[in-house]
């Protein structure tokens, strides 16, 4: 797993060392879960759908990072994350890096140019994020690094 990655992150003060909060994580859990399926819509505007989706994906990859103990205020950094979260491929990430600079052009710009691939690469994406394997993050990671010093 990559806490050594996570950890230089820390030192060049891309993440933040804060110690995990179940709170937070079942919060950004239930939100993700809550807008994923809202994304699946077919009566929503796709543009709609796209927002949906990449919150989805942001709070539930947010909600992985929590648990491991880490935080970051910036978007990009929680998906590239996800690398050493969930051993998600950067392949994938890079989907959600993809959405996140197209989302970034609707909000600030007011264009939005979404297409309904990319809304489904993001459904499928946050559903995995959503699904991550039990043995990644059964333990948080700092609790993990404790018992090994």
């Amino acid at each position: 797993m990559g806490l050594r990655q996570l950890d230089n992150l820390v030192r060049i003060r891309k993440l933040k060392l804060e110690a995990p909060s179940q709170a937070e994580v079942d919060g950004l859990t239930r939100s993700g879960n809550t807008r994923l399926k809202d994304s699946q819509q077919i009566n929503v505007s796709l543009d709609g759908r796209f927002d949906l989706a990449y919150s989805a994906a942001h709070a539930l990859s947010l909600a992985a990072l929590r648990w491991h103990g880490y935080r970051s205020e910036n978007r990009f950094t929680v998906f590239q994350c996800l690398e050493h979260t969930v051993q998600l491929p950067p392949t994938q990430w890079r989907v959600l890096d993809q959405a996140h600079r197209k989302r970034n052009v609707a909000e600030y710009e007011g264009y939005p140019e979404v297409d309904e691939g990319l809304v489904e690469a993001l459904i499928r994406i946050a559903q995995e994020v959503g699904a991550r394997p039990d043995d990644v993050c059964a333990t948080p990671l700092r609790s993990r690094r404790r018992a090994r010093s």
